[in-house]
């Protein structure tokens, strides 16, 4: 089922589409891989089935003699049937993981479907087990479940836990925060700018250590490294934090004016910020310029998955001169997304939600060069002569940022490439 929202405003902005139905998404319980090796100190305890604990092992990789910060607390058909007293049976497990762990900081207790159909309240459990581990860590509770969540969800759910936690701000005082997930090596490029631009007082949110928790007051300015945290703005929007609406830090261009919405906050001009950036705009538009030809004059086809197909889809039309079919996502914040939606402007069919069937329709309909989806529907276009792109392959990658932008044209790039490569083959 479909329902065309029009805009009073169509010739700036683009008609959304919205559908209801079928979907074909990774639960949020994928975020921990991510979450995981971002929070160094921090351990995810999935209250869950065997289903969840082999997902969280197949996506991470984990080889049989590491011994990650993730795990799964199995519940079995006792604890299913509600024969059995899962706050007990969790406190035990939690002993003993703390005593096998001393170096954790940060306890994370992950709910899933299992834990959601039985209505194990994780909230109340962490807040008792705080209690009971008051001076050794802190605890906390989100939800992964696929019932309520898609894959990039997870990670709000796990920020949005975290705020009541942030201590208050200093009154009078400024600071930016930058929330969302970046690779370290990203985060200290952006710091490097950030001094350029004479911003000194910057947090990253989450940090790469539990207890280097951001102060959060009326004076936090909070800039969005990633576009799916609806309930993290929310969070700190209540504690007083401003959010500065900006585009997303893809793409030169996106990068550019995600600097230039932080650096008005402090009272300077977009022109200040280019002239302070003009060395690595430069060098990202050098390297740029080695990936375009492989993607200009091609068509792209977002399917619904992780929220940063709207992004995504502006960097591959403006600066690498792709073509867009659809642009879908599985869930539009019309908040957080303005700036991208003024970008991306009328004439681009943008849905939001899914109804499977109608989108597959649509691919095999408009037949592009290329399709952004999530693997489970990747392997069966493959078998249709269809070109994809794992669209979890860019959650997993650092795309963000000046330096990242011939890497995030390549990830597009490859298939395509490698389709031609393929084709030349055939004939020698």
């Amino acid at each position: 089922m479909s329902q065309v929202i029009a805009r009073a405003d169509a010739d700036a902005l683009p008609d959304i589409t919205t559908e209801r139905g079928e979907r074909a998404v990774f639960c949020g319980l994928t975020s921990i891989i991510w979450l995981h090796r971002r929070i160094q100190d921090a351990f995810f305890l999935v209250v869950g089935s065997r289903t969840c604990a082999h997902l969280l092992q197949s996506a991470a990789g984990v080889m049989i003699f590491a011994e990650p910060r993730f795990a799964t607390a199995i519940l079995g058909e006792r604890d299913l049937a509600g024969m059995a007293d899962c706050h007990e049976e969790l406190d035990r497990v939690v002993s003993e993981l703390l005593a096998r762990r001393p170096d954790i900081r940060r306890l994370f207790l992950v709910g899933s479907c299992p834990s959601e159909v039985i209505k194990l309240d994780l909230a109340n459990a962490a807040a008792r087990l705080q209690g009971v581990h008051e001076n050794r860590l802190r605890i906390s509770a989100f939800s992964g479940s696929g019932i309520e969540t898609t894959f990039t969800q997870g990670e709000d759910q796990c920020l949005a836990s975290m705020v009541p936690d942030l201590p208050v701000l200093s009154e009078g005082s400024q600071r930016l925060m930058v929330v969302g997930t970046l690779a370290d090596i990203v985060e200290e490029q952006f710091r490097r700018h950030f001094a350029q631009l004479g911003i000194t007082e910057v947090d990253f949110f989450p940090a790469a250590r539990a207890d280097d928790l951001p102060p959060v007051g009326p004076g936090t300015r909070v800039l969005l490294a990633q576009p799916y945290l609806s309930d993290t703005v929310t969070a700190l929007t209540k504690r007083g934090a401003k959010l500065v609406s900006a585009p997303y830090p893809l793409g030169i261009e996106g990068t550019l004016g995600w600097f230039e919405a932080a650096a008005s906050e402090w009272g300077h001009h977009a022109e200040a910020v280019q002239e302070a950036l003009a060395i690595p705009v430069a060098r990202a538009q050098k390297s740029l310029a080695r990936v375009r030809g492989s993607l200009e004059g091609r068509s792209v086809h977002f399917l619904p998955d992780s929220q940063l197909e709207i992004p995504l889809a502006r960097f591959l039309r403006d600066e690498c001169g792709m073509s867009l079919t659809e642009v879908a996502t599985p869930y539009l914040d019309q908040t957080l997304m303005a700036d991208e939606l003024r970008r991306l402007g009328s004439g681009v069919s943008l849905v939001e939600g899914s109804d499977l069937d109608s989108a597959l329709a649509r691919v095999r309909e408009h037949r592009p060069d290329l399709t952004v989806c999530g693997m489970g529907i990747a392997n069966p276009l493959e078998a249709e002569g269809f070109r994809t792109k794992w669209s979890i392959e860019l959650i997993f990658t650092p795309i963000q940022g000046f330096d990242q932008v011939a890497d995030l044209a390549g990830l597009f790039a490859r298939p395509l490439v490698r389709e031609r490569q393929l084709e030349v083959g055939s004939w020698s």
